[in-house]
């Protein structure tokens, strides 16, 4: 809302030489001389009638605006009283008569360009004509001079609470919004970089204002500094959720979806397409159990990302087929989807299957698609696949997962190339190359504890039947050591017959070896080939792994959860 002055006065102007100043502390000025009004109560009735020149201001209003709630027994006659006292002063000092009594109340006599709300309101007309004329130097100029009326925050020292609660929030509206056009003009005189320091400290004394925001996005842009662009947006947006819970509006998410297609809006363009967001995390899985070891290292990894990190953070899950590596990732991933708003990038590499393997060029193709780049813009070779996908990672916050992957070199290709995304890689093996080169994060998961193993069939079979017959289960969960994909295939086989015991189950995989071996899984969860050699903290494990796996019964069906397989 814009606060004017009216000018309903018909009478002369009976102070030609005095000044006043609202915009800021009250001050007056007579011949260049500044005015002491000591009394509060005389500066709270001058500066109500300079916020009405021109108008009478009823006695009830100057009143309220004196004493709020608790009134005088005569209010009225307080009010003239002071008045009196505080025309009196002025008429000494100014040599004319400034307050002239109305039928109901007072008002100053004075023109709109005594005060300097009234040149301020003077200076945005200029600024609207000029506007009007595209004229964009008339225009910047105007609005500097209408600024240049501000001292500070608008009626410093007036102690009026009605004041305080009615007019001064307006005031400081109008100026941010005339701040905000007057660097929007600039903007759009190119004035970028000059701009940027000004932005900084507006947006640090109001952190929560998207549109100060959003011109600061832009001047940082048009200066070239991209990755400050969208740190800036990164850096709003967490300041939104933590504070009010919501996520930044349509003016911000436009810019920066622009930003991150490099390019800027002209005026005469339509609504900017916004690049997708990918969302590309499996289904988490239910009954997720144990892992708050590794779930708390995986935490960390969040640590130094938050803001600007200096490089790439890159974490690896090493261990056995079957021990929960994409369990694992994929239940963190869920976790922390909300710190990547860029999105999350989801591939499986299968690599330890050679028949359904994703080479990563295949895998850069699909990462391509997914942040927009159509069909026919995917570059043929592979190191332009792999350039254009580092360019447009640059400045953005996004999770990528990497699962089943049997190399570095299967990965680097798939690394961003600069700071502000995750990656999280699952192998059976230990990557070292990664850890050397890339300061990649080693986790090596080694199977479940027993107690974690007894709650993952709890899980999936109930409390009441692995109550019933305790032994039973403890003896199934001995035999697959832990490993979520053998529980999982024991239980599955439970599970699709309902009226076989555990006991049951517990002889055939202590009597018998079933010459069968599981397949990998096609769930959602990416799956692997219980094949290869595989690593955990004491060494070489597979040996044991596919004996624990041939004694088990293969399921008459798929298991109906493969996030527990892998």
């Amino acid at each position: 809302m814009v606060y004017r002055l009216t000018t309903a006065s018909t009478s002369a102007y009976s102070a030609p030489g005095v000044e006043f100043r609202v915009l800021g502390p009250l001050e007056i000025r007579a011949s260049g001389c500044k005015i002491e009004v000591r009394s509060a109560k005389h500066r709270v009735l001058l500066a109500m009638m300079l916020l009405h020149a021109g108008c009478t201001v009823p006695v009830g209003q100057l009143a309220e605006a004196v004493w709020d709630t608790e009134q005088p027994h005569n209010p009225r006659r307080a009010v003239q009283l002071h008045i009196t006292r505080l025309r009196k002063m002025l008429a000494s000092m100014t040599g004319g008569d400034v307050i002239v009594t109305g039928a109901d109340g007072y008002r100053v006599d004075v023109r709109p360009d005594q005060i300097d709300l009234g040149r301020f309101q003077r200076r945005l007309e200029r600024a609207e004509q000029a506007a009007k004329r595209e004229d964009l130097d008339g225009e910047a100029r105007a609005l500097a001079e209408a600024l240049a009326q501000w001292r500070g925050e608008p009626l410093a020292g007036i102690p009026s609470e009605l004041l305080e609660r009615e007019v001064v929030p307006r005031l400081r509206e109008q100026w941010l919004q005339t701040v905000e056009r007057r660097v929007e003009v600039e903007l759009r005189r190119g004035r970028y970089a000059e701009l940027i320091g000004e932005l900084r400290v507006l947006t640090a004394q109001y952190p929560l204002r998207e549109s100060l925001w959003a011109l600061l996005m832009r001047a940082l842009f048009g200066s070239g500094r991209r990755a400050d662009a969208l740190d800036a947006y990164h850096t709003v947006r967490r300041r939104l959720a933590d504070e009010l819970g919501i996520e930044p509006g349509e003016e911000l998410q436009t810019i920066h979806g622009l930003v991150l297609m490099g390019r800027s809006q002209s005026a005469d363009e339509g609504p900017a397409l916004l690049p997708p967001v990918p969302r590309q995390l499996p289904l988490d899985v239910s009954g997720f159990v144990g892992r708050a070891v590794e779930l708390a290292s995986l935490d960390e990894l969040l640590a130094d990302h938050p803001g600007s990190p200096a490089a790439l953070t890159v974490g690896v899950i090493a261990g056995i087929a079957g021990v929960g590596k994409t369990t694992l990732a994929v239940h963190w991933a869920r976790r922390v989807a909300d710190h990547f708003p860029d999105g999350q990038l989801w591939v499986s590499l299968r690599c330890h299957d050679p028949s359904t393997a994703v080479s990563p060029d295949r895998a850069l193709t699909s990462f391509l698609r997914a942040l927009g780049v159509p069909e026919a813009g995917v570059p043929a070779d592979a190191d332009d696949r792999a350039s254009l996908y580092r360019s447009l990672m640059d400045g953005r916050r996004m999770l990528i997962i990497l699962d089943d992957v049997v190399s570095p070199q299967q990965a680097r290709p798939l690394l961003p190339g600069a700071p502000g995304s995750l990656v999280l890689i699952t192998s059976r093996n230990q990557l070292s190359g990664l850890v050397a080169a890339e300061a990649a994060h080693p986790l090596v998961l080694d199977p479940l504890t027993r107690d974690e193993a007894h709650e993952l069939l709890v899980a999936r079979l109930g409390a009441d039947r692995i109550s019933a017959e305790p032994a039973a289960a403890a003896e199934i969960v001995r035999h697959c050591a832990g490993l979520p994909l053998a529980l999982t295939i024991a239980a599955s086989s439970l599970a699709a017959n309902p009226r076989r015991g555990l006991p049951d189950l517990a002889t055939e995989v202590t009597t018998r070896r079933c010459t069968r071996q599981p397949a990998a899984s096609n769930s959602q969860a990416g799956g692997e080939a219980l094949t290869g050699s595989s690593t955990t903290k004491h060494g070489p494990a597979h040996v044991s792994q596919h004996k624990i796996m041939d004694d088990l019964p293969a399921p008459r069906n798929k298991p109906s959860s493969g996030g527990f397989l892998v």
